[in-house]
């Protein structure tokens, strides 16, 4: 098989969390830890130049919110929530418990039970993201968690930004918080005396929120740990050029560590594209942004044939693969390291991300050879359960009774032996 033809490679090194990032941190969740309101009250000051009565966003300023936006914007945000709902509902109806008898007087099965508390991060930063409510708080609602926390970073005038705010009222926030950074996290996990602790933290970050919520794992659940942006497009002479572009732009643009790549089934179709993106950075108003990311990052690669792609795109395993190739449908069942999956021209990464109804709470760095994104199952779980008759009893005591004796179990082997006593 011929090999593929590497027409631009990222130049960055990999992404790493920095050790002063991680001192930094650990300073932050431990003083939030151990003060509470207290550090968080200094580290709102401090890193976000505001000063509050109270970190608890009040109805009246969730009202203000709402009267902010005109009746065009909250329609756009209530479509999306209600999209998100639809979504993940089907999936909550296709987490089942069971119960069944194995053998005779041998019944095991499993519940679905909703975690209790969830908090989850609303990041704010220049492009506070309107839809991340949505994506992270609905699922929890649907899944049925009791008391949903979250957080979101203030802005200048000692709010959250009023999109954002509106859109996680409306998605089902029982409790929302203007506190930003990993001591928005460190609250959540270990509670202070305003904010409530919870039992799993979610939602994307910055790289301080990222390490906060990998140090405060195993004290509370986390979702993931995801990094900058990525996107992979396998495309072929039959889509526009331009169309490819634009698709690789809008992730670019995040962020300039964000990582965009192409996969083209030509040469000349690869340099059409790159020629588009040239074209087309002065046209975007995050021009600077996107034209970092695509230089340090971007990647252009010329496969041989529609099966090179696929193993190329299995290796990459990135956030979001979009297939802007004839009879894209061929190519599914073959692909299984993506965090997201987009078939077709006509369904962009952008639809995903903002509005359709999936999640955009997605695996990057290769997290998807292993993992996927936020669902509805990120709010549950599956405790088991076993009920025995004693003839049941009886029938496996033996067997359990001579594992222990093999790993010199002794208490657990009299334990076992006791059920055949009880016969």
């Amino acid at each position: 098989m011929a090999e593929p033809t590497y027409l631009k490679e990222a130049t960055a090194s990999e992404l790493e969390i920095n050790e002063q990032v991680t001192d930094s941190v650990a300073d932050i969740l431990a003083a939030v830890r151990t003060e509470g309101d207290e550090a968080v009250e200094r580290f709102t000051a401090e890193f976000d130049d505001v000063e509050r009565g109270s970190f608890r966003v009040s109805e009246d300023e969730i009202a203000a919110a709402a009267e902010a936006l005109s009746d065009e914007d909250r329609a756009a945000i209530d479509a999306t929530i209600e999209n998100v709902r639809a979504f993940h509902g089907e999936q909550r109806d296709n987490v089942r418990g069971f119960e069944k008898e194995f053998r005779p007087g041998v019944t095991l099965g499993q519940r679905v039970v909703a975690i209790r508390t969830a908090g989850v991060y609303i990041p704010g930063g220049a492009h506070p993201l309107v839809a991340t409510p949505a994506m992270t708080i609905v699922p929890a609602t649907v899944a049925g968690v009791e008391r949903v926390v979250a957080c979101a970073p203030p802005q200048s005038g000692g709010s959250v930004d009023p999109a954002q705010l509106y859109a996680m009222d409306r998605a089902g926030a029982d409790e929302i918080y203007a506190i930003g950074g990993a001591q928005a996290i460190g609250s959540m996990a270990y509670g202070t005396e305003s904010v409530p602790a919870v039992d799993i933290v979610t939602g994307p970050g910055n790289v301080y929120v990222t390490e906060a919520k990998r140090q405060v794992y195993g004290h509370v659940g986390v979702d993931f740990l995801a990094g900058p942006t990525e996107v992979l497009i396998v495309a072929d002479e039959s889509t526009d050029p331009a169309l490819v572009a634009t698709d690789l732009l809008a992730q670019a643009e995040h962020d300039p560590n964000a990582k965009a790549v192409l996969i083209a089934l030509s040469e000349s179709f690869a340099r059409e594209v790159m020629a588009e993106l040239e074209d087309q950075f002065p046209r975007i108003r995050t021009e600077e942004t996107a034209r970092e990311s695509w230089a340090d990052n971007g990647e252009v690669v010329v496969a041989p044939d529609r099966e090179s792609a696929v193993e190329l795109a299995n290796e990459y395993a990135m956030e979001h693969l979009q297939l802007m190739v004839e009879r894209p449908r061929e190519l599914v069942e073959d692909l299984y390291n993506y965090g997201s999956l987009f078939i077709g021209e006509h369904a962009p990464v952008v639809f995903g991300d903002k509005a359709v109804g999936t999640n955009h709470c997605l695996p990057t760095l290769q997290v998807a050879r292993y993992s996927s994104g936020i669902w509805v199952g990120t709010y549950l779980k599956t405790p088991t359960h076993q009920e025995l008759t004693p003839e049941g009893a009886a029938e496996i005591a033996p067997h359990a009774a001579k594992i222990c004796e093999l790993e010199d179990t002794h208490a657990h082997q009299l334990s076992a032996e006791a059920r055949l006593r009880d016969r």
